[in-house]
């Protein structure tokens, strides 16, 4: 089996070493079992990122590799860029600031063997946590997911996180147009619609501890609100 890890990146340059250290030991004890590819989308970033990606994630047995946009193009971009070079069975997306816990990517995986088709980090859920995380972020992916979870009447708590593990026929099958933050929940609600098996891991959300958030507030919830109104408005024409 094989195993592709997607980490979008933009001015990370301070992280990167950091995502090393925890991520390194991850990776080799992952090897005992998958064949790995590891895919950076440095998405047009000014300072240093790729070179710094280049340093510290140089061994063989990774697969490194890194997929670079001239310009800024956002996370809904960068996802779609991974998941076209993607070509493991499984493929996890994954933050480059490490605002989860790396290791519980093996929570994850465990739940794909398990049967699910899509695994999602949760930390609104009754057993997860938030830990030091600005309260505006907080009550942003806190309301949108509630409204998301009673539009899709499913049982998940959250929808905003990147933290994922997806079969590769999800994948291939399963589009989004956004290009923007959206992009997380607008790929986990079609794979809903669309009937997979969709399972979360209660997980904690830190704050991040190297560079800043490259969410744009307001843009992010207009694009939330715009998806709400698209979403009852397809509901609604199925009704009449």
């Amino acid at each position: 089996m094989k195993l592709s890890i997607i980490i979008p990146c933009y001015n990370e340059e301070e992280g990167i070493a950091p995502l090393r250290n925890k991520l390194s030991p991850i990776l080799d004890s992952l090897l005992t079992e998958w064949e790995l590819e590891l895919l950076f989308i440095d998405d047009g970033s000014k300072d240093k990122t790729c070179e710094k990606i280049k340093e510290n994630f140089s061994k063989e047995s990774y697969n490194a590799q890194i997929f670079k946009h001239e310009v800024n193009q956002n996370l809904g971009a960068a996802m779609r860029t991974g998941f076209s070079h993607a070509t493991g069975d499984v493929i996890v997306t994954m933050d480059s600031d490490c605002t989860y816990d790396v290791e519980e990517i093996f929570s994850l995986l465990n739940e794909i063997k398990k049967g699910a088709d899509v695994v999602t980090a949760s930390p609104y859920h009754p057993l997860g946590g938030v830990e030091n995380v600005p309260k505006y972020r907080l009550v942003l992916s806190r309301s949108i997911s509630a409204i998301y979870r009673s539009l899709t009447n499913s049982k998940l708590h959250t929808y905003t996180a990147l933290f994922r593990a997806q079969k590769k026929e999800v994948v291939q099958n399963i589009s989004f147009k956004s290009n923007n933050f959206l992009a997380t929940a607008e790929f986990l609600i079609n794979a809903i619609n669309n009937g997979y098996v969709v399972k979360e891991v209660p997980m904690v959300l830190r704050v991040r501890q190297y560079g800043v958030s490259k969410m744009r507030l307001l843009k992010v919830i207009r694009s939330h609100l715009k998806y709400v109104l698209f979403i009852i408005g397809s509901k609604f024409k199925r009704s009449a």
